[in-house]
């Protein structure tokens, strides 16, 4: 793990993400607040672009809780079989739109806490959502902004709550609304697991990552 970077070069990092891209933008399909949920939810252990194939057809027939529950169960199954831990994420589907019916009038809730109560969605779903659609500076961690995070020094941890604490604390507030697309991306396309494209990387001067490849 690297040490934490200062934080003159973490303002130059993210200068050089925004320059690059300046409004980044999460990869899952959504037509609204609750096709954004579900979207998220049915993401865990799988790719977006898997997940945008399955829910194209999905979101077609049940953009809200209501017509979701209408659509049932084996609806959903149906509709989501090709992507990883389909049956259990069919059922959390339901459960959550049941409860979102009952308990918020069909309306999904804004608060990571009555987000996080919700079948199926962990904090970082819940982050997800709130960065996404209520435009509020929550960092999601996931493995690539773990492992982005730890290599480079910009906001290293133990675990991901500890990397999501470093982010709030160490960047800027001015690059904290899209600081998690930017370093989804980088860790998805630059930074990746293997063989990090170092040659290729924004940062390559400025990141503590020592094995950099060519």
């Amino acid at each position: 793990m690297a040490k934490q970077l200062d934080y003159h070069t973490i303002r130059e990092i993210f200068t050089r993400f925004q320059a690059s891209d300046a409004a980044p933008k999460g990869e899952l399909e959504h037509v609204n607040a609750y096709t954004l949920v579900v979207a998220v939810a049915l993401s865990a252990q799988a790719t977006d672009a898997g997940v945008n194939k399955a829910t194209r057809g999905l979101f077609q027939v049940a953009d809200t809780p209501e017509k979701m529950l209408a659509l049932g169960l084996e609806g959903v199954t149906e509709h989501i079989k090709t992507i990883g831990l389909f049956r259990q994420k069919a059922k959390n589907v339901i459960k959550l739109s049941k409860i979102l019916v009952d308990q918020y009038g069909g309306q999904v809730p804004n608060s990571r806490a009555a987000l996080q109560a919700l079948p199926g969605v962990g904090r970082k779903t819940a982050n997800v959502v709130l960065n996404m659609w209520w435009h509020y500076p929550a960092q999601a961690v996931d493995t690539h902004i773990f492992r982005v995070g730890n290599r480079s020094g910009i906001c290293p941890g133990k675990d991901v709550v500890a990397v999501e604490r470093a982010i709030e604390d160490n960047i800027p507030v001015d690059f904290q609304q899209h600081a998690h697309h930017w370093l989804i991306l980088h860790g998805r396309y630059t930074c990746v697991a293997r063989k990090p494209k170092c040659g290729a990387c924004l940062i390559r001067d400025l990141c503590q990552f020592e094995d950099k490849t060519q």
